[in-house]
Formats: C-alpha cells, sequence, structure tokens
C-alpha cells in the first residue's frame, strides 16, 4: 500500500510540474508594475494590446531551448504593423541575392533602380554611401538604423509584390499581407503591383544582373477583424472624411509572425528549416550588427541628429526615456525593428544583457487613438504608447534578471561591436 501511494505521488508530482511551468509569468510580471500599465490592461479593447514573450534557457552546451508565452495575443485583429514590414523585406532581400547565385553579385553590390511610368522613380545614385552609390547592404543599414522608408520602398521593387508575400508564405508566415509600398504619393493597389526595373553592377560598373519591371498579380485575403476603423479620417492636408477608414487595402503582418521571423534570423539552427530564410554567415553577421547597432555608431550612412538618441526606434525598455542624451550601457543590445503609423506602436525584439546573462524576446503592439480620427497626428504615443512599452519592456527585463538559470548564456556570438561595446570599423566592401 505505501509503495502504491508513494509511485501514486510520483506520478502526481510529474503531471503537476508540467502545468506549474505552463503558468504565464507574464501575468505576474505585469500586475500591478505601474499605474499606466495598470490602466493600459484595463482597458484591452481601447488600446488592443498584444505581446508575445520567449523565455531562453541554455543548457551545458550552450544549446538555447525555448517557451513562449501570449497576452491577449488575437491572431484575427488587425492592426497597421507600419515600419515592422521592412524586416522581413531585408531578410527576403539577402536572400534573393543567394538564390540569383550570379557570380560577382552581392549585398554590396552597386544597384540603379530604374523607372517605366510615374508615380515610379529612379535612383543612380546615393549621397549617404561611402561610394556615392545604393546597395542592398546600405538600404538594409538605413532600414535598421532608422527606420527609413525609401530603403524599404526600393527592396520592395527588388523583390517585387508577389515575391515578397509568396515567400513568407513558403515559410509557413501565412497571416501576411505585404501589398504596397511606404509614405509616397501617386500609388493605389494597381500601381503597387508594379515594381521598378533593377540592375546591379560589378566595381567596374558592368551591368551582372537585370530585372525588369514586374506586375505581379498577389491579393491575399485574410479574414480579420476590425480591418474598417474610427469614426473618420484626414484626407490631403486637413480635409476631414466623416467616415470609418478601411484598412482591407494596407499591409499586415500578425505579430507571432513577426516574432518567429525574428527567431529564425536570431535562433537559424534551432528554427525548422523550411522556416528559415537562405542566408550566409556573413549575412547573420552583418545582420545581428544592423539590427542592434546605435546610430550614432554608423559612419555611413552618417547620423549626426541621432547621436544622442540611442534609444531611437528601440521602444521596449527605452522609448519612453526623455532626456536630451540617452546612452545605452554597451552590456545590453537590442535586435529589433519597431512600426509607428496611425497611432498604432509596435516593437519585435531580441534583447541581451552581456553582463547579467540575460537574454529573451519580447514583441507587442498597442494602439493609441482616443479621438478616432486617423491621419490626424494627434496619438497619445508620448503619453501612453512610448511609457507602455519602456515600462513592459524594463519589467520583462527585471524579471529575467531574476529569473533562475541552470547554465548562463554565452552570448559572444553576438558581439558583433569589438569589445565593450565600440562598434568594429565600417566594412570597406563596395567602396571606391
Amino acid at each position: 500500500m505505501i509503495r502504491l501511494i508513494l509511485v501514486a505521488l510520483i506520478c502526481l508530482c510529474c503531471f503537476a510540474e508540467p502545468c506549474l511551468a505552463q503558468r504565464n509569468p507574464l501575468k505576474t510580471i505585469l500586475l500591478k508594475k505601474s499605474p499606466l500599465i495598470d490602466s493600459v490592461l484595463n482597458n484591452l479593447e481601447e488600446y488592443q494590446v498584444q505581446i508575445v514573450y520567449t523565455q531562453i534557457d541554455r543548457n551545458a552546451s550552450n544549446v538555447p531551448s525555448f517557451r513562449s508565452y501570449t497576452f491577449n495575443l488575437d491572431t484575427n485583429l488587425y492592426y497597421y504593423p507600419a515600419s515592422t514590414v521592412k524586416m522581413p523585406a531585408a531578410f527576403l532581400a539577402l536572400e534573393k541575392l543567394n538564390q540569383i547565385r550570379v557570380e560577382g553579385l552581392s549585398k554590396d553590390s552597386p544597384m540603379k533602380i530604374g523607372m517605366v511610368k510615374a508615380p515610379q522613380t529612379a535612383v543612380m545614385s546615393d549621397s549617404t554611401a561611402a561610394n556615392g552609390l545604393p546597395s542592398i547592404a546600405h538600404y538594409i543599414k538605413k532600414i535598421f538604423l532608422v527606420s527609413d522608408n525609401d530603403a524599404y520602398n526600393r527592396l520592395y521593387e527588388f523583390l517585387g509584390q508577389e515575391y515578397f508575400n509568396k515567400q513568407l508564405w513558403n515559410k509557413g508566415y501565412e497571416r501576411t499581407r505585404l501589398i504596397h509600398r511606404l509614405s509616397v504619393p501617386g500609388f493605389d493597389s494597381e500601381t503597387n503591383r508594379l515594381t521598378n526595373p533593377v540592375s546591379f553592377l560589378n566595381d567596374n560598373g558592368q551591368v551582372i544582373y537585370q530585372q525588369g519591371q514586374v506586375n505581379s498579380g498577389w491579393n491575399p485575403k485574410l479574414t480579420l477583424r476590425k480591418q474598417v476603423r474610427g469614426k473618420g479620417y484626414i484626407e490631403g492636408d486637413s480635409t476631414l472624411v466623416e467616415q470609418a477608414m478601411e484598412f482591407q487595402d494596407r499591409n499586415y503582418i500578425g505579430l507571432e509572425e513577426l516574432h518567429d521571423m525574428l527567431k529564425a534570423v536570431i535562433f537559424p539552427e534551432y528554427t525548422p528549416p523550411a522556416s528559415r530564410f537562405d542566408l550566409s554567415e556573413s549575412d547573420y553577421r552583418f545582420l545581428y550588427k544592423y539590427l542592434s547597432m546605435w546610430p550614432r555608431e554608423s559612419d555611413y550612412p552618417a547620423y549626426p541628429e541621432h547621436a544622442h538618441q540611442d534609444n531611437y526606434v528601440k521602444f521596449l525598455m527605452f522609448g519612453d526615456m526623455k532626456q536630451d542624451t540617452v546612452k545605452i550601457s554597451p552590456n545590453i543590445r537590442v535586435f529589433n525593428k519597431v512600426g509607428l503609423a496611425y497611432g498604432f506602436i509596435t516593437d519585435v525584439a531580441y534583447i541581451i544583457d552581456y553582463d547579467k546573462g540575460v537574454e529573451f524576446m519580447l514583441s507587442a503592439t498597442i494602439h493609441v487613438n482616443k479621438d478616432g480620427i486617423y491621419n490626424d497626428g494627434k496619438y497619445e504615443y508620448e503619453t501612453v504608447g512610448f511609457p507602455f512599452l519602456g515600462q513592459l519592456g524594463r519589467a520583462v527585463y527585471d524579471y529575467e534578471v531574476t529569473r533562475p538559470k541552470t547554465f548562463r548564456p554565452i552570448l559572444t556570438k553576438f558581439k558583433v561591436h569589438g569589445e565593450d561595446g565600440a562598434v568594429e570599423p565600417e566594412s570597406s566592401e563596395g567602396k571606391n
């Protein structure tokens, strides 16, 4: 009888432990953390917060295991992803170059972008590049350093609308709809299907690869709630249209998909092969560098206007810091991409602290548009959005600092900025 009782207790413990492990720590992390977080979480219908959090634990061989948790995740709720769409564009642009397999073609190859008809525009030079010429690498730098819209548009034109979407769907990222350029007037659903001709050159200025204008036929139908929103929007400079704004023909990526795409690049060897991007070791190192670089660390392109803002486009943990000078500790690196438009704020990040042995992934989105009018520039970014994401990031970071770990992570793979956080010299590839 005693033996049967012991066996029963052992079995009970075996079944109880996974249940305890599956408890969602986000609820504990966020509980009564601050009046602002309480206010947001008590008004989820208004703020439409969604959060994805991944804990990472290492074994004795430094092999990671992952446990993900979500808060208020709604895969059928529309939110505008804004500039987060630039992240998969960067990943796929590198992948497409690798799959073209033309000798001498690389991310640093000078490129020229033509035009067939307006509203397309051509690009033949780039004054912010060391050699004065555009390239895939240079556009990716701009995307991750300051979220440059034109840089994304040029990658969109290189990829083509149909290729862009089908490649992601083929990898299993099916809750995506990437169908337009960003912040350029004159384009509609039809002209966004047309993407400019692109040429790549060798060091002697000879064309080594050409891609003509592409006319895509991609229109994925996603069944999403709240694709028609608000009570009005501003059209043109100041005309108020008193009807809901329609988002059915605007970009969309599910937050969980964005989270998994970043995870596939940060941890490719622990991602199912079908969901990985076709990237080289050099590509990964390049991405790690610019996903996590502060604007002050870049020479080409240079951003003196952001030289004292390490928290520029780093919303989680640091988005609410208001000081004139924000210099983040060299022990911390944030590998991320943000989005900000129409009152939607999103950040998708892998955050590490070398000194404290902390690493985790955190993605979140929040909607701040109290008056229900879109495109009027009146959003609660400063009073609600940025403070919420900053406090959320710090709350998870503080939890991770104290969370017991059997083995401290070895994070040397991500030290792409030199010793003690000093940035390595800019690559001389592609320079004259």
